[in-house]
């Protein structure tokens, strides 16, 4: 038991070694890559990874940023909240029925490969600029992986637990709540993971819409103010929400399983 104990302590602080190594080499790179092709001095050392590590501490220490923190997780939020509501119920009804799916698979993987940021002008021209327009992309890109993820765990259930559930005389929606959500939980979580990260790639342009908060428009706001190490903060700090994102995402499958 000790011996066990003591091997998962190594692991795992090997585990964060490598990650904290992984994460150096990055520094690194990011530092070689501002040495060797900065082409303007002053400029290149507002980019640097020292003056970008200070602009983010003195970032973090302004409320306002908090602020736009919590505008851009609100969206994420909500847009993926949308797309659980169209996909779960959607990929349980395709999942279910293989001529649904053969009559819906052509056009979702149609409208799957159509990037969601190419529906910007149209968006903007029917709802105008604001939230509306964002949930509408955000829930269009992040819908795919959820529904997709849905019928794949459908479609991988055990025919032996419907069956048992149909000579027990279950109701449709007793079968739907004890054994099918069950079943493709594992599968939805997934999908809600790769959503996430598809959501957070997709969010920054979408709040280039004209909107007044949010990550993607403090971006615009820094490089309208010529404050660059401030832009690469907000970079840094995009990126660091989003792996703590999906972290929570992975931890909630891990858990799920």
């Amino acid at each position: 038991m000790v011996r066990r104990v003591a091997s998962d302590l190594h692991s795992s602080a090997l585990h964060w070694a490598l990650g904290l190594a992984g994460l150096a080499s990055l520094l690194l790179l990011w530092w070689l890559g501002i040495r060797l092709f900065g082409s303007v001095e002053g400029l290149s050392a507002r980019f640097s990874p020292q003056a970008t590590l200070l602009s983010l501490v003195e970032l973090l220490g302004r409320a306002e940023v908090y602020e736009h923190i919590a505008v851009s997780l609100q969206r994420i939020l909500v847009g993926l909240s949308l797309a659980l509501l169209i996909g779960v119920p959607l990929g349980l009804l395709i999942g279910s029925y293989r001529h649904l799916e053969a009559a819906t698979t052509p056009a979702f993987q149609f409208l799957r490969m159509i990037s969601p940021l190419s529906w910007m002008p149209v968006v903007v021209m029917l709802m105008g600029v604001g939230d509306r327009p964002i949930y509408f992309l955000l829930a269009f890109a992040a819908v795919w992986p959820i529904l997709l993820n849905t019928v794949a765990g459908v479609r991988q259930l055990d025919p032996r637990w419907l069956q048992l559930s149909r000579s027990l005389s279950a109701t449709r929606w007793e079968t739907l709540r004890r054994v099918i959500l069950p079943g493709v939980l594992g599968h939805v979580l997934t999908g809600v993971r790769l959503a996430i990260g598809i959501l957070w790639i997709v969010l920054v342009p979408c709040e280039m819409l004209g909107v007044s908060a949010g990550l993607g428009y403090f971006i615009l706001d820094t490089r309208d103010r010529l404050a660059y190490s401030e832009l690469m903060a907000m970079v840094v700090l995009i990126g660091v929400l989003g792996f703590t994102l999906d972290a929570l995402a992975r931890r909630l499958h891990r858990v799920v399983h």
